[in-house]
């Protein structure tokens, strides 16, 4: 049975999608069946997956919807044929949001480098902790050596794990959204690093 990584953040913006995809494509390179669980409205990331269909092909790779109450079924059924299931979440925090979290072996926060990210993880760590699960803090588009993302690092920590590896605030990232791609997809270079380096750190945590 695979695992379940549920993306959360009631905070529009936050890199939700953008992380999931970047994860999703690292793990696809190591070798690994991964699965995407779009329950945001919004469909972000049904449109990538229909442009990475186009853009390179979907080997590998599953792609389902669901209704916050059918989250549950699909894990389910994903979690079956997929080494992983990545769930991307609406920007909100309430009861739809809790079969989600429930379904998850780790729930991943997206915070960028600001205070008021920061604030909006408070509603969601209360509803991960009602639900048992674990969560881990990672730092988005962050500039590197910036004082406030130590600052945020550190108030972060005092509430969740906080992930060593980090996405800085970088070009490449929403540029290759747009073309159905993620940044390991585009040759070598710092976006790359950094998203390898963050999908062993999860893959590590996942593997207990």
């Amino acid at each position: 049975m695979g695992h379940v990584v549920t993306v959360a953040q009631q905070k529009g913006g936050a890199g939700k999608t953008t992380l999931a995809v970047n994860l999703a494509v690292a793990w696809l390179g190591r070798g690994r069946r991964v699965a995407l669980l779009d329950t945001d409205p919004q469909g972000s990331l049904g449109r990538w997956f229909l442009a990475r269909r186009e853009a390179v092909g979907v080997e590998g790779l599953e792609f389902s919807t669901a209704s916050a109450w059918g989250v549950s079924y699909e894990c389910e059924k994903l979690r079956k044929s997929a080494d992983v299931v990545i769930v991307d979440t609406p920007p909100k925090v309430d009861a739809d949001l809790r079969p989600a979290l429930r379904e998850a072996d780790l729930v991943l926060i997206p915070v960028a480098a600001s205070h008021v990210d920061l604030w909006a993880v408070d509603g969601v760590l209360d509803l991960i902790a009602r639900e048992g699960r674990a969560a881990l803090v990672v730092l988005n588009r962050g500039k590197a050596g910036s004082r406030l993302a130590e600052e945020v690092a550190q108030a972060a920590g005092g509430k969740a794990r906080v992930a060593a590896a980090r996405l800085a605030h970088r070009v490449a990232y929403a540029e290759t959204l747009g073309q159905g791609r993620a940044a390991v997809d585009v040759g070598r270079g710092p976006a790359r690093d950094e998203v390898v380096a963050l999908a062993e750190e999860v893959w590590a945590l996942l593997q207990g």
